[in-house]
């Protein structure tokens, strides 16, 4: 047999060097963020670099590395460089690793009671509970995402009201009904932050904990604009 020859055994090094590349690529946490942001919307380097507080320069920099590992792809629009994740199977990745971090490591659940401090305060209903309420017409639900990344894809029936527009915009909102927020997932304050001001303005509230990501993960259907904001 001739399974373990020199030859062969370059070869399956090398298969692993190739595996490597793609973990070399994601073992940095800005570029996790910034990976983690464009699973929500496509955005050029000076939209990621604002959403992530760091300078276009050192954004544009990982993003090259997310690049030659081929988790991302660019296209020119005039004078700016948009990104989007090169693939589906990309996006599954990042929740994958999302989860094993999640089970594996205890660090993950504590660090994330720090930072949505006012997660277990509000009521939780899962996907199922949301699309039964959907067809009743028991529920208001609301994207409190920025307003691309409604466009580039909603939960069905859901309404964008970015957060910072959403004190303004209260007395648009039945108070006959729950009002349901979601926004980048699990690991997003934004849904937290909405239902705070919601329910201190007196809105039964609840939060979805997954995001668009999860929710088209698990099968369920997602509307997308024809025509996303540039």
């Amino acid at each position: 047999m001739q399974h373990n020859t020199p030859e062969r055994r370059q070869q399956k090094e090398q298969l692993y060097r190739l595996f490597a590349h793609i973990g070399k690529a994601l073992a940095n946490p800005h570029r996790l963020e910034l990976l983690d942001l464009l699973v929500q919307a496509p955005r050029t380097v000076e939209e990621l670099a604002r959403e992530a507080n760091m300078s276009v320069a050192n954004t544009s920099q990982h993003l090259q590395r997310l690049k030659q590992a081929r988790l991302v792809m660019s296209e020119r629009e005039g004078v700016h460089i948009r990104y989007r994740v090169a693939d589906p199977a990309v996006t599954r990745l990042w929740l994958e690793l999302r989860a094993v971090a999640k089970q594996q490591l205890a660090e993950v659940e504590r660090t994330l009671d720090a930072y949505r401090h006012r997660r277990h305060e509000f009521e939780r209903i899962s996907a199922d509970e949301l699309r039964v309420l959907m067809r009743r017409g028991e529920v208001i639900l609301l994207d409190v995402r920025p307003r691309e990344e409604y466009q580039a894809g909603h939960l069905p029936g859901a309404i964008s009201v970015p957060l910072d527009e959403l004190e303004r915009r209260l007395n648009q909102l039945p108070r006959d009904r729950t009002v349901v927020a979601y926004c980048r997932g699990p690991y997003c304050v934004y849904a937290d932050e909405a239902l705070e001001l919601l329910a201190n303005h007196g809105w039964r509230v609840a939060r979805l904990e997954e995001g668009v990501a999860e929710w088209e993960q698990a099968g369920y259907p997602v509307e997308r604009s024809p025509h996303p904001k540039p």
